[in-house]
């Protein structure tokens, strides 16, 4: 169900339960006080009037599955605001208390306000269900702001990992550059070992020949 004609059919339960009520109020006030919750009667019927309008309105755009079910609650509740005018059309008689007295004795009126009965109780469930509805919306929607808080926080930590990772990911590029540096130190130091043997080499073979050449002129003479 759309949730515009959820709130519009909220505010028509609504509505004409206090209708309901001042009707019965009015029955039995006189004179000024009288007329004024009359005057207030009517300004309630022109509003749910209006409501019953928007949703008409709303229910003829949704998709025909839909629909059906509405406009059938609507003629309910045209029937239903039937009979507030009629009830505030007889409060409005100038004798309408003795009105009310010959009407109570016909069978017919006392049918229609049986009617009028269970199609206030049915409103009254009705509102009871849409506010059961409108509490399950709210605690979807605390649960949605809870799961949008839970994955701003993860976003959060993991944001913070990357950082520490791209850290991490410094700190071992710089170590890979100085082991590179102590390599090529280190085949340097051994190039010059290398020499250096070579070198001590040369020497030691120089002493020896010359030793060599020695011995053999001392022998000769």
């Amino acid at each position: 169900m759309s949730e515009v004609f959820e709130g519009y059919e909220r505010q028509y339960c609504e509505a004409s339960a206090s209708l309901s009520r001042k009707c019965t109020a009015a029955s039995a006030l006189d004179g000024e006080k009288k007329k004024q919750k009359l005057s207030e009667i009517q300004s309630g019927v022109e509003e749910a009037e209006s409501l019953i309008r928007k949703m008409d309105l709303e229910a003829r755009s949704l998709q025909p599955s839909v629909k059906a079910g509405l406009l059938a609650k609507l003629r309910e509740y045209k029937s239903d605001l039937n009979n507030v005018k009629s009830e505030l059309k007889r409060i409005s008689a100038p004798n309408a208390r003795q009105t009310t007295r010959e009407e109570l004795l016909e069978a017919g009126m006392a049918d229609t306000l049986a009617v009028s009965t269970d199609q206030r109780g049915r409103l009254m469930m009705s509102t009871e269900r849409l506010n059961q509805s409108t509490d399950r919306i709210k605690e979807s929607r605390r649960t949605m702001l809870e799961t949008e808080e839970l994955g701003v926080s993860i976003l959060q930590d993991l944001h913070q990992q990357r950082q520490s990772l791209l850290h991490a990911h410094t700190t071992l590029h710089g170590v890979d550059d100085n082991i590179g540096k102590s390599k090529k130190i280190l085949a340097a130091m051994s190039k010059r070992m290398d020499r250096n043997k070579w070198i001590i080499g040369g020497i030691i073979t120089a002493l020896v020949l010359a030793i060599l050449l020695i011995l053999y002129f001392k022998l000769a003479h």
